[in-house]
């Protein structure tokens, strides 16, 4: 799960650029009214300038980041890929699944590497089972690891390991600016949140944690997460077809996409994964089972459909049950491709 601190680059990115903007208009007397008047100075100045479009648009033949190469072990290749994470430097985590390892892949690279795992299925300290999300502290050089199959929330970093997070069933993970980290558990169907340091408690419920069901109070089979800069937190709340969000110490979630049911139709989502929110508030999943990365602003009734969704295959305009969303922080979308080995990159059309 991507991090809000990519958001921050964008963020930066976007004023840098208007603060651009509105200097060349001013440079640019064609496009100043001044107010006419017998004082000296100027009294009024009018920038005439169009609003740039909030929507982002992407090209929808997706370039082939990582894998790609069939179903298997080799460097090159990906088996399953879950949960993805993209730093600064474009350089794609991988959960790989189906190979029970954590790879990197470097930007450009044409194979990854290998950072955690890797040494088949198990549960030693030096092995993963079905790893689903992983996220990077690039500050401190460690990666924390949702190590599904083993129950368990792991942290690497220089090869040694240890748990942070014992008997969990484990599917998202995010961490907010203030570092604290958020735990989707699929099985008590609740998202909680533990202060960096301090997992020997039992965390902070804060989404869901109400049993099985579809009341606004309650989740059924949470998977993917992200947390923005208020902490409130957005859940793909999987088998209910909806994504919730849950605003800091809320009592019940509110409906930001999906919600009616199992479905194709532009205001249904079926199984969710994936789930991204970028600094205008816009909502992207991936609408698994209908192979497909949706676009939803709150309070919508629909949502839109921004890449795939030309049917199941593997063409680069198609997808096959997209699980993980993430990025880079110039606003290319990364999916990973789950039935196809891949991690397929949209680039941005500026």
């Amino acid at each position: 799960m991507q991090t809000q601190n990519e958001f921050n680059e964008i963020d930066l990115n976007y004023l840098r650029n208007q603060l651009i903007e509105i200097t060349e208009e001013l440079n640019n007397p064609l496009k100043i009214s001044m107010k006419d008047d017998s004082q000296s100075f100027i009294n009024e100045i009018l920038i005439i300038s169009s609003k740039k479009s909030q929507f982002n648009k992407w090209k929808q033949n997706a370039l082939t980041a990582a894998g790609g190469n069939k179903q298997g072990q080799q460097l090159n290749q990906c088996n399953y890929p879950y949960g993805i994470f993209i730093d600064k430097n474009k350089n794609i985590f991988i959960a790989d699944r189906g190979n029970h390892r954590i790879v990197e892949w470097k930007y450009n690279a044409r194979i990854g590497q290998i950072i955690a795992g890797g040494n088949k299925e198990g549960n030693r300290m030096h092995q993963l089972n079905s790893p689903t999300d992983v996220i990077v502290d690039q500050q401190n050089h460690f990666i924390i690891i949702a190590d599904s199959g083993n129950r368990r929330v792991v942290e690497w970093m220089n090869q040694k390991q240890q748990i942070l997070i014992h008997n969990i069933h484990c599917h998202g993970l995010a961490m907010d600016k203030h570092g604290f980290l958020y735990v989707s558990d699929s099985e008590k169907n609740e998202v909680r949140r533990w202060k960096m340091g301090e997992y020997s408690n039992g965390g902070t419920v804060v989404a869901g944690g109400n049993g099985y069901g579809g009341q606004l109070n309650q989740l059924c089979y949470p998977t993917f997460i992200f947390v923005d800069e208020e902490q409130s937190v957005y859940v793909s709340d999987g088998s209910n077809h909806r994504v919730m969000k849950w605003r800091k110490d809320a009592k019940e979630g509110r409906i930001v996409a999906g919600g009616n049911g199992q479905g194709r139709n532009l205001n249904q989502l079926w199984a969710p994964k994936g789930v991204v929110v970028d600094h205008f508030g816009h909502i992207y999943v991936a609408d698994c089972y209908n192979d497909r990365v949706m676009r939803w602003c709150e309070g919508k009734e629909e949502g839109e459909i921004v890449v795939g969704g030309n049917g199941q295959g593997n063409q680069k305009n198609q997808l096959m049950r997209p699980l993980g969303l993430s990025f880079d922080d110039e606003g290319n979308l990364y999916v990973a491709d789950d039935c196809n080995h891949r991690i397929q990159k949209f680039e941005i059309i500026l």
